[in-house]
Protein backbone atom coordinates (compact mmCIF):
# COMPACT_ATOMS: atom_id res chain seq x y z
CA UNK A 1 0.00 0.00 0.00
CA UNK A 2 1.13 3.44 -1.18
CA UNK A 3 -0.16 6.76 0.55
CA UNK A 4 0.37 10.27 0.21
CA UNK A 5 1.57 11.84 3.37
CA UNK A 6 2.12 15.60 3.95
CA UNK A 7 4.93 17.09 5.42
CA UNK A 8 3.14 20.42 6.67
CA UNK A 9 1.68 17.80 9.39
CA UNK A 10 4.95 15.97 10.03
CA UNK A 11 5.93 18.25 13.51
CA UNK A 12 2.56 16.75 15.19
CA UNK A 13 3.26 13.37 16.16
CA UNK A 14 -1.18 13.14 16.97
CA UNK A 15 -1.88 14.15 13.94
CA UNK A 16 -3.02 11.56 11.08
CA UNK A 17 -3.16 12.70 7.52
CA UNK A 18 -2.73 11.21 4.38
CA UNK A 19 -4.64 10.30 1.38
CA UNK A 20 -5.41 6.37 -0.13
CA UNK A 21 -4.01 5.74 -4.11
CA UNK A 22 -4.34 2.93 -6.67
CA UNK A 23 -1.35 0.97 -5.41
CA UNK A 24 -3.15 -0.94 -2.57
CA UNK A 25 -2.98 -4.49 -1.13
CA UNK A 26 -3.70 -6.40 -4.34
CA UNK A 27 -2.57 -6.08 -7.82
CA UNK A 28 -5.15 -7.14 -10.46
CA UNK A 29 -7.90 -5.07 -9.02
CA UNK A 30 -10.32 -3.80 -11.82
CA UNK A 31 -11.09 -0.15 -9.50
CA UNK A 32 -7.39 -0.47 -7.82
CA UNK A 33 -7.47 0.06 -4.55
CA UNK A 34 -10.83 1.97 -4.64
CA UNK A 35 -12.50 3.33 -1.53
CA UNK A 36 -16.33 4.19 -2.81
CA UNK A 37 -19.07 2.22 -2.30
CA UNK A 38 -21.39 4.43 -4.74
CA UNK A 39 -19.44 3.06 -8.21
CA UNK A 40 -19.82 0.04 -9.69
CA UNK A 41 -17.48 -1.86 -7.23
CA UNK A 42 -17.85 -5.52 -5.50
CA UNK A 43 -18.89 -4.03 -2.06
CA UNK A 44 -16.72 -7.23 -0.20
CA UNK A 45 -13.89 -5.62 -2.19
CA UNK A 46 -14.27 -2.19 -1.26
CA UNK A 47 -15.02 -2.97 2.50
CA UNK A 48 -11.60 -4.89 2.35
CA UNK A 49 -10.18 -1.87 0.75
CA UNK A 50 -11.38 0.25 3.44
CA UNK A 51 -10.68 -1.70 6.31
CA UNK A 52 -6.65 -2.38 4.93
CA UNK A 53 -6.49 1.47 4.71
CA UNK A 54 -8.01 2.62 8.40
CA UNK A 55 -6.26 -0.59 9.91
CA UNK A 56 -2.48 1.35 8.21
CA UNK A 57 -3.82 4.05 9.84
CA UNK A 58 -4.71 2.58 13.35
CA UNK A 59 -7.93 4.08 13.50
CA UNK A 60 -10.61 1.30 13.89
CA UNK A 61 -14.14 1.10 12.64
CA UNK A 62 -15.92 3.57 15.30
CA UNK A 63 -13.68 6.33 14.96
CA UNK A 64 -14.22 7.22 11.52
CA UNK A 65 -16.61 9.48 10.28
CA UNK A 66 -18.12 9.90 6.67
CA UNK A 67 -20.00 12.32 4.74
CA UNK A 68 -22.16 11.73 1.63
CA UNK A 69 -20.44 14.52 -0.32
CA UNK A 70 -23.04 16.36 -2.84
CA UNK A 71 -20.97 19.44 -4.03
CA UNK A 72 -22.45 22.23 -2.02
CA UNK A 73 -21.72 24.32 0.99
CA UNK A 74 -22.62 22.23 3.28
CA UNK A 75 -20.58 21.95 6.88
CA UNK A 76 -21.13 19.80 9.63
CA UNK A 77 -19.56 20.13 13.11
CA UNK A 78 -18.98 16.65 14.33
CA UNK A 79 -18.65 14.77 17.94
CA UNK A 80 -18.80 10.68 17.20
CA UNK A 81 -17.93 8.43 14.18
CA UNK A 82 -19.98 7.52 11.57
CA UNK A 83 -22.15 9.01 8.59
CA UNK A 84 -23.51 12.37 9.14
CA UNK A 85 -25.14 12.59 6.24
CA UNK A 86 -25.27 14.97 3.46
CA UNK A 87 -21.96 17.57 3.49
CA UNK A 88 -19.16 18.41 2.13
CA UNK A 89 -17.30 19.37 4.73
CA UNK A 90 -16.21 18.34 8.16
CA UNK A 91 -14.68 19.72 11.73
CA UNK A 92 -14.38 18.49 14.75
CA UNK A 93 -12.14 19.13 17.89
CA UNK A 94 -12.64 15.69 19.49
CA UNK A 95 -9.57 13.32 19.66
CA UNK A 96 -9.85 10.37 18.36
CA UNK A 97 -12.28 10.95 15.19
CA UNK A 98 -10.73 10.36 11.42
CA UNK A 99 -12.37 12.20 9.16
CA UNK A 100 -12.78 11.08 5.58
CA UNK A 101 -12.87 13.23 2.01
CA UNK A 102 -13.58 10.97 -0.72
CA UNK A 103 -11.59 12.32 -3.94
CA UNK A 104 -11.22 11.78 -7.63
CA UNK A 105 -10.23 15.17 -9.05
CA UNK A 106 -11.57 17.67 -6.93
CA UNK A 107 -9.41 19.77 -4.41
CA UNK A 108 -9.28 17.85 -0.94
CA UNK A 109 -8.13 20.27 1.85
CA UNK A 110 -7.23 18.96 5.40
CA UNK A 111 -6.76 21.69 8.14
CA UNK A 112 -5.29 21.84 11.69
CA UNK A 113 -5.69 24.50 14.17
CA UNK A 114 -2.90 24.06 16.33
CA UNK A 115 -3.48 26.17 19.15
CA UNK A 116 -7.22 25.14 19.48
CA UNK A 117 -6.83 21.73 19.04
CA UNK A 118 -9.67 21.29 16.27
CA UNK A 119 -9.30 19.58 12.17
CA UNK A 120 -11.14 20.17 9.35
CA UNK A 121 -11.54 18.29 6.72
CA UNK A 122 -13.13 20.19 3.07
CA UNK A 123 -14.17 18.27 -0.12
CA UNK A 124 -14.11 21.34 -2.97
CA UNK A 125 -14.14 20.70 -6.85
CA UNK A 126 -15.73 23.94 -8.99
CA UNK A 127 -19.01 24.06 -7.13
CA UNK A 128 -17.46 24.39 -3.86
CA UNK A 129 -15.04 26.45 -4.57
CA UNK A 130 -18.19 28.58 -6.18
CA UNK A 131 -19.85 28.51 -3.02
CA UNK A 132 -16.82 29.56 -0.82
CA UNK A 133 -17.32 26.48 1.05
CA UNK A 134 -13.47 26.38 2.06
CA UNK A 135 -14.05 30.44 3.74
CA UNK A 136 -16.97 29.28 5.06
CA UNK A 137 -15.42 26.59 6.84
CA UNK A 138 -12.78 28.41 7.76
CA UNK A 139 -15.21 31.03 9.41
CA UNK A 140 -17.13 28.49 11.13
CA UNK A 141 -13.87 27.28 13.16
CA UNK A 142 -13.17 30.89 13.95
CA UNK A 143 -17.28 31.20 15.11
CA UNK A 144 -17.08 27.78 17.21
CA UNK A 145 -13.53 27.04 18.14
CA UNK A 146 -11.61 30.68 17.79
CA UNK A 147 -9.92 29.43 15.06
CA UNK A 148 -7.65 32.46 13.68
CA UNK A 149 -5.35 32.04 10.40
CA UNK A 150 -2.31 32.24 11.97
CA UNK A 151 -3.04 29.33 14.03
CA UNK A 152 -3.89 27.19 10.93
CA UNK A 153 -2.20 24.61 8.89
CA UNK A 154 -3.43 23.54 5.91
CA UNK A 155 -2.80 20.70 3.24
CA UNK A 156 -4.00 20.76 -0.39
CA UNK A 157 -3.87 17.43 -1.51
CA UNK A 158 -3.86 15.96 -5.32
CA UNK A 159 -6.51 17.86 -7.53
CA UNK A 160 -6.92 17.96 -11.34
CA UNK A 161 -4.45 20.83 -12.69
CA UNK A 162 -5.73 23.64 -14.75
CA UNK A 163 -4.32 22.41 -17.61
CA UNK A 164 -6.80 19.22 -17.72
CA UNK A 165 -9.27 21.09 -16.33
CA UNK A 166 -11.43 22.45 -19.53
CA UNK A 167 -14.80 23.73 -18.01
CA UNK A 168 -17.89 25.54 -20.20
CA UNK A 169 -17.95 29.49 -20.42
CA UNK A 170 -20.92 29.05 -18.45
CA UNK A 171 -18.66 28.12 -15.23
CA UNK A 172 -15.16 29.77 -16.16
CA UNK A 173 -17.71 33.31 -16.02
CA UNK A 174 -18.32 32.57 -12.12
CA UNK A 175 -14.15 32.88 -11.47
CA UNK A 176 -12.04 35.69 -11.66
CA UNK A 177 -10.41 35.64 -14.85
CA UNK A 178 -7.03 35.30 -12.85
CA UNK A 179 -7.80 31.36 -12.85
CA UNK A 180 -8.75 30.67 -15.80
CA UNK A 181 -6.94 30.17 -19.09
CA UNK A 182 -8.45 31.20 -21.89
CA UNK A 183 -6.76 29.08 -25.13
CA UNK A 184 -8.99 29.65 -28.40
CA UNK A 185 -12.65 28.29 -27.36
CA UNK A 186 -11.08 26.18 -24.30
CA UNK A 187 -11.60 27.68 -20.89
CA UNK A 188 -9.06 26.21 -18.14
CA UNK A 189 -10.23 26.36 -14.46
CA UNK A 190 -7.58 26.05 -11.45
CA UNK A 191 -9.76 25.49 -8.54
CA UNK A 192 -7.13 24.55 -5.94
CA UNK A 193 -5.45 28.05 -6.82
CA UNK A 194 -8.97 29.52 -5.98
CA UNK A 195 -8.78 27.38 -2.75
CA UNK A 196 -5.37 28.32 -1.46
CA UNK A 197 -6.35 32.57 -2.20
CA UNK A 198 -9.12 32.13 0.57
CA UNK A 199 -6.58 30.28 2.65
CA UNK A 200 -4.50 33.20 2.53
CA UNK A 201 -7.19 35.71 2.50
CA UNK A 202 -7.97 34.06 6.29
CA UNK A 203 -4.76 34.62 7.25
CA UNK A 204 -2.90 31.44 7.13
CA UNK A 205 0.79 31.48 6.88
CA UNK A 206 1.96 30.98 3.25
CA UNK A 207 4.93 28.68 5.17
CA UNK A 208 1.73 27.03 6.41
CA UNK A 209 0.37 25.72 3.35
CA UNK A 210 1.60 22.91 1.59
CA UNK A 211 -0.46 23.00 -2.20
CA UNK A 212 0.11 19.40 -3.92
CA UNK A 213 2.18 19.50 -7.19
CA UNK A 214 0.53 16.20 -7.88
CA UNK A 215 -2.56 16.06 -10.84
CA UNK A 216 -5.47 13.18 -10.25
CA UNK A 217 -5.38 13.73 -14.36
CA UNK A 218 -2.13 12.88 -15.14
CA UNK A 219 -0.64 10.67 -12.49
CA UNK A 220 -2.95 7.93 -14.22
CA UNK A 221 -0.76 4.85 -12.78
CA UNK A 222 -0.78 6.58 -8.78
CA UNK A 223 -4.31 8.33 -8.65
CA UNK A 224 -8.10 8.25 -9.64
CA UNK A 225 -9.27 10.77 -11.55
CA UNK A 226 -13.50 10.70 -12.87
CA UNK A 227 -12.55 13.37 -15.65
CA UNK A 228 -9.69 10.86 -17.46
CA UNK A 229 -11.56 7.48 -16.29
CA UNK A 230 -14.67 8.24 -16.09
CA UNK A 231 -17.71 5.40 -14.40
CA UNK A 232 -14.30 3.63 -14.34
CA UNK A 233 -12.30 5.42 -11.90
CA UNK A 234 -12.54 4.49 -8.56
CA UNK A 235 -11.69 6.85 -5.48
CA UNK A 236 -9.44 7.65 -3.08
CA UNK A 237 -10.25 8.50 0.47
CA UNK A 238 -8.24 11.83 2.05
CA UNK A 239 -7.85 12.18 6.01
CA UNK A 240 -7.12 13.59 8.77
CA UNK A 241 -7.40 12.90 12.60
CA UNK A 242 -5.82 13.92 16.10
CA UNK A 243 -4.88 11.65 18.71
CA UNK A 244 -4.89 12.06 22.37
Amino acid sequence: MFLIKPYIFSSFAHITAGMSTKAGVKSGDLYFFNMSLNINDEKDKVLENRKAFFNHLKFADDEIVFQNQIHSDIITAVNSAGNCGESDALITAQKNLLLVLTVADCTPIIIYDAKNQVIAAVHSGWRGAEYHLLRKTLSRMYAEFNSKGENLYAYLGPSISQINYEVGKEVADLFDKKYVLHSKSRFLLDVASVNYDMLIDFGVKPNNIQKSVLCTYQMKDLLHSYRRDGNKSGRSFSVIGMRN
